[in-house]
């Protein structure tokens, strides 16, 4: 099983969908993708993610778009001080590094950028939410790994279109890595970016995802 991620065109943020420059960079990244062998799109609900996986729908022919709620973009903040950049998880993991902080702490939590922050939360969230719907494709979880429980060896590939944030959010579980540590890694990368997460095809193998490729971006450079 291959997970394809894909990150959402250039955005305008207050109005939930692409700009200009994110409907180019998208109709490239979708003939980019079609080299992927993609069978089977999903998606974040957010408009500018839905609008990027439709882009690669046009391109692809698979017309079916299957939304998941729990991979739409992450919240920072707290109440009455919703996406105040003193509690965004990216700028807050720049402060842990620059300080000597270890990001892949356990106590992460307890970390004033990230203690009491809805970045938190919805990455804890996420988290959960990740084993859930692995399982249903056929991956269950088992302490810090994956054992395959499909039926067959086929090799599938499956396309998600969502955010930085939610990726994050996710990639850590998978990984077992921290959610700030994931942060600092995916940092700054451009919109519409690819990762490659490959799973192990064999029945009953206990598994942990093989990184086939990381924010890949070279399909922007006729653009940039």
């Amino acid at each position: 099983m291959r997970i394809v991620l894909i990150r959402h065109g250039d955005p305008n943020y207050e109005k939930d969908c692409l700009t200009e420059l994110g409907h180019k960079q998208v109709k490239i990244a979708a003939q980019r993708l079609l080299k992927e062998g993609i069978e089977e799109i999903y998606c974040s609900p957010l408009g500018r993610a839905r609008q990027t996986a439709q882009a690669f729908s046009d391109a692809s022919g698979i017309k079916e778009i299957k939304i998941l709620d729990f991979i739409q973009e992450i919240r920072f903040g707290r109440e009455g001080e919703l996406y105040d950049n003193k509690w965004n998880p990216w700028l807050g993991v720049n402060a842990l590094v620059h300080e000597g902080k270890d990001v892949q702490s356990e106590n992460w939590r307890e970390y004033p950028a990230f203690k009491d922050n809805f970045a938190t939360e919805d990455a804890d969230k996420i988290a959960v939410e990740t084993d859930k719907w692995l399982e249903e494709i056929g991956y269950k979880r088992e302490g810090k790994y994956y054992r395959n429980i499909r039926k067959d060896d086929k090799e599938k590939t499956i396309a998600i279109f969502c955010h930085g944030g939610s990726s994050a959010a996710f990639m850590a579980r998978v990984l077992n890595q921290t959610f700030p540590y994931m942060c600092g890694v995916l940092l700054r990368f451009p919109h519409t970016t690819i990762t490659v997460l490959k799973f192990d095809n064999t029945p009953g193998a206990l598994t942990l995802p093989i990184i086939e490729l990381l924010n890949d971006d070279r399909h922007l450079k006729e653009i940039m």
